[in-house]
């Protein structure tokens, strides 16, 4: 069975072991969560809708539905545009992909990649060329993530830690524990699969929590590498962040990190980027601008100008939440409203306060979900129904968006344009 069909046993031990990190927090604080008085996660003027600053000199031309600024080291919010507001991630949600599962592996473990490991890649992804039949180390298979945004190279790595069904589960209880509750784990690879959504302030959240790791660091500022080919051969990969690269006609941003970009035909254009200037770290999160591929990098840049300048002396709006805490401290959301329509279906159906029940609670309406589905499989089967819920074609699944400008499809190390 595939891991992407309706979960089986070993997808619900994947969510047992999910549980862990969301009951062995409690001796965290969450005092970073939350401002006195409110339970909305980095405080209450996140909630809003606008934009939100105690500074003068913002950019004019920001057209994203979502962005924010925050200061890496201290966590204040500098600004914020609909911080809470649920968006499709695209391939920024790899960044709590690699936070989730990097520190698990030494990257000079090798792996054989197998044909189940490629197997239920959405059509339409961005890959690296990982091969079947070929020999990769953890570390090479990590750039691929990093610098080609591979869904094949995710998906060898999700295979490596216990499967797809463990991976999103772990990745859902890691964001979970950094307080990042506006995010909702359908895939490990970020691509438009119905419910997968974020915001600027959780995708914040997980660039800032995987700046911490120095191997994170590391990948998502290395610019080319030579990735096997099979045999002795390569090929060099670029990386796809046009503010680290100057790709595109766009100028290299002084002192950029990284971190990370994505796009899909659904989600738009999304791009999280971290920089440091006169030993302040600050991050942006930039969502969903109404222009093409370059204006998520131009308003990226244009934000962190803005935050090296005029916004040193800006009051802070928000906090970002320190990780931990105890379940019964954790915060809720109050998201802003959902104003367009072309974005609706990112939204999971239902009242939002089904995304608010925290901790414990949360882990065991996960294993409720996926016993209640093994369950109806079971029904489904004995009944004659087919037992795949996702139709296919070739084996793989029907592609519902495209990941193109940004992340444009390669193989071999070719972009199809």
């Amino acid at each position: 069975m595939r891991e992407c069909s309706p979960l089986s046993r070993r997808a619900l031990l994947g969510l047992a072991a999910a549980a862990v990190p969301l009951t062995a927090t409690a001796p965290a604080s969450a005092a970073g969560a939350r401002s006195a008085g409110t339970n909305v996660v980095g405080g209450e003027r996140l909630a809003r809708g606008g934009v939100q600053v105690r500074a003068a000199g913002l950019p004019r031309k920001l057209t994203a539905a979502a962005w924010l600024v925050a200061d890496r080291d201290t966590g204040e919010v500098l600004a914020s545009f609909n911080a809470h507001r649920r968006l499709a991630p695209a391939s920024t949600l790899k960044m709590l992909f690699a936070d989730t599962v990097l520190p698990k592996f030494d990257p000079t473990v090798r792996h054989r990649v197998t044909d189940a490991d490629l197997a239920d890649i959405p059509s339409g992804s961005s890959l690296v060329g990982v091969q079947a039949g070929t020999t990769y180390t953890v570390e090479q298979l990590w750039q691929g993530v990093f610098l080609r945004s591979g869904n094949d190279a995710v998906h060898v790595l999700a295979h490596l830690n216990g499967g797809v069904a463990r991976t999103v589960a772990e990745m859902q209880a890691r964001a979970e524990y950094l307080h990042a509750l506006d995010t909702h784990v359908v895939s490990p690879d970020g691509f438009d699969h119905k419910g997968q959504i974020s915001s600027a302030y959780d995708l914040t959240l997980f660039a800032r929590a995987g700046l911490e790791n120095p191997d994170f660091r590391r990948h998502c500022g290395t610019r080319t590498a030579d990735f096997p080919a099979g045999g002795k051969k390569t090929f060099q990969i670029q990386n796809t962040d046009r503010l680290l690269t100057g790709a595109f006609g766009l100028t290299p941003y002084p002192g950029l990190l990284g971190v990370k970009n994505g796009y899909t035909s659904h989600a738009g254009n999304t791009f999280t980027g971290a920089a440091t200037r006169g030993g302040r770290t600050l991050l942006v999160t930039v969502m969903h601008p109404t222009e093409g591929s370059n204006a998520v990098y131009e308003q990226t840049a244009a934000l962190l100008d803005w935050g090296f300048g005029p916004g040193r002396a800006a009051q802070p709006v928000g906090l970002l939440a320190a990780p931990g805490g105890t379940n019964g401290s954790r915060p809720t959301v109050s998201p802003v409203p959902e104003r367009n329509p072309s974005h609706a279906d990112a939204t999971p159906p239902g009242p939002s306060a089904l995304r608010l029940t925290e901790g414990a609670a949360g882990t065991a309406a996960l294993l409720g979900a996926g016993a209640w589905a093994l369950l109806r499989r079971r029904r489904a089967s004995t009944a004659g129904a087919p037992a795949e819920a996702v139709p296919r074609q070739g084996g793989r699944r029907r592609a519902r968006t495209t990941e193109t400008p940004t992340e444009a499809p390669q193989q071999g190390g070719r972009h199809r344009r």
